[in-house]
């Protein structure tokens, strides 16, 4: 008679309540210690604190404007010389006198003295400059309305990657037009009709014959 074979299952024992409450309380402890070294305290005075700073048009326009009206100034060529150099090959003067935030339009500041033609109720206003040749005309954007980036794209220093978007880089051009409308309400420039003016500005080299500038700056010839 073979023997019977008994097996015996052994039942493992767990972890105790309490070793098991401890692993918990380990665990806790960690993700504590965790969250504080991620944890970054900041000033509630600091940029970050704050949030982003949402874009201020009206600001910027105010802020630049005057920089602008000082670089043209400073930089602006004679209505006659810049003409010359047109008639002798208009891109190598576009590039000469000129900046291009985009490397295919070019941006010139000018200075010329001339007498106002009538005034339209919109678009520009002919002006008859002093020493430029007849077939060349002028127009001047004398409000209520200016349109155009000339004025912000003078510098050739501002791009698009200055701003946050194309909104916020379009708003910069038309606060900075916002800034000469104030200016030309003050002067009445309504009014400038047959009258002699020294102009400093700037215009978009597309039509050498056709030059449409938008004025930094208006001063009546006594």
């Amino acid at each position: 008679m073979s023997a019977a074979t008994t097996s015996v299952a052994v039942k493992r024992k767990g972890l105790s309540p309490l070793v098991k409450r401890l692993i918990w309380i380990g665990v806790l402890v960690l993700l504590v210690i965790a969250m504080a070294l991620s944890t970054k305290v900041v000033p509630k005075d600091s940029e970050l604190a704050q949030g982003t700073q949402q874009f201020n048009a009206a600001e910027y326009g105010a802020t630049q404007f005057p920089k602008i009206q000082d670089y043209i100034a400073k930089n602006a060529v004679d209505a006659s010389t810049l003409a010359t150099a047109v008639k002798a090959d208009a891109a190598a003067a576009a590039k000469q006198y000129g900046k291009s935030a985009d490397g295919a339009t070019y941006i010139i500041p000018v200075t010329f003295t001339g007498v106002v033609g009538t005034i339209p109720a919109s678009g520009y206003t002919p002006i008859t400059v002093t020493g430029l040749p007849d077939d060349i005309k002028v127009g001047l954007q004398l409000g209520p309305a200016v349109n155009g980036t000339d004025l912000r794209d003078v510098t050739g220093t501002v791009t698009l990657n200055d701003f946050e978007n194309q909104i916020q880089y379009q708003d910069a051009g038309a606060a900075i037009n916002e800034e000469l409308k104030k200016n030309l309400a003050k002067m009445d420039a309504s009014g400038l009709e047959g009258q002699t003016v020294k102009v400093e500005g700037a215009f978009t080299l597309i039509n050498p014959q056709q030059w449409n500038v938008t004025p930094s700056q208006i001063t009546v010839e006594k």
